[in-house]
């Protein structure tokens, strides 16, 4: 027995002291990057921001651009992203299934502590309310954001849909998925009716192409939404956590680095930040669950019940921690 309890010991020692020395030998940090718009242009808009953090942080930061949200959730649930930014909902599962924990957060350039989702239509659609889209949505196809994302997925589908008893899946003639860039061409070349859009994207052609602005018409404006988040794993050394953050949260000291914020979405730069700016975002995945459950003709009202009452007691959970 006390030669099993030393065996014991002795392998958990060495499994410790060879997590210590991967962590001691951290070569290169990967930063995960969300598909907004095409990988070029993201490259383009990074890579200064990149290299600096390398230099401040003593080891090479490789960005990763990938093509969905959910692609870099699971390259950093298994390691191979230490740190990537999200939307708020993409954040939620980066926590709870990719290990992950929320630092900073973007810090508008007009110091706007949020961004709003859109619903949005060229003018010569013939659309002029949101009220027609709701009603007449077998007339026309629509075009939401990538699933995981905040202002192009989730904030539209719960306050416009949800609210009001709708499934976007069903209520159009067509629905197709893209980035916000992709959504915002499609309505502009008229290839979609109605599509999901944000205030970024709206600010972004203002200052490079105002030309496309003018024929977007925006039917539907949200509540305003939270900053973006980034996320580093839980397991990145505590030195390297501190060094990360000491830059993010310092950078934009001098008209170089405020230039190259500028172009990266309009920012400011970063505050520090913690899993608690993810409440509210929780708050609404619950609502559109519950709201769901609520509407679901197919469950008796003894099979909803328990269903409610969990969601409810998640809401409280979630409205106490806010407190």
């Amino acid at each position: 027995m006390i030669r099993n309890i030393k065996s014991f010991v002795a392998a958990a020692i060495v499994l410790l002291l060879s997590g210590i020395a991967q962590a001691g030998d951290l070569k290169e940090i990967n930063f995960g990057i969300i598909a907004t718009e095409k990988a070029g242009a993201l490259k383009q808009m990074w890579e200064p921001f990149l290299e600096d953090m390398s230099k401040a942080v003593g080891v090479k930061v490789n960005g990763f651009f990938a093509t969905d949200y959910a692609g870099i959730i699971e390259a950093q649930r298994f390691n191979k992203l230490q740190i990537a930014w999200y939307g708020n909902k993409s954040a939620i599962d980066a926590v709870d299934r990719a290990g992950g924990e929320v630092f900073a957060q973007f810090i508008d350039l007009d110091g706007t502590p949020g961004y709003y989702s859109y619903i949005i239509t060229h003018k010569d659609s013939g659309i002029t309310t949101l009220d027609q889209v709701l009603k007449n949505g077998k007339s026309y196809s629509f075009g939401i954001g990538d699933p995981q994302s905040t202002s192009g997925t989730l904030v539209p589908t719960y306050y416009v849909f949800s609210m009001n008893n709708l499934d976007p899946k069903t209520h159009f003639k067509v629905m197709r998925s893209s980035n916000h860039e992709g959504n915002f061409l499609a309505v502009l070349n008229k290839q979609v009716d109605v599509a999901t859009s944000n205030s970024e994207m709206t600010q972004k052609m203002k200052e490079t192409a105002p030309e496309k602005l003018e024929p977007i018409r925006i039917l539907w404006t949200s509540p305003l939404i939270p900053r973006d988040p980034l996320v580093w794993r839980k397991d990145l050394p505590d030195d390297m956590k501190k060094k990360v953050q000491d830059f993010i949260v310092g950078y934009g000291k001098d008209s170089r680095e405020k230039e190259i914020l500028k172009n990266m979405y309009r920012l400011k730069g970063f505050k520090a930040s913690t899993d608690a700016q993810l409440l509210p975002i929780r708050q609404l995945e619950l609502f559109k669950e519950r709201k769901k459950f609520e509407n679901d003709a197919n469950m008796s009202e003894a099979e909803k019940k328990p269903k409610l009452a969990e969601i409810d007691a998640k809401l409280a959970e979630l409205a106490k921690q806010m407190k």
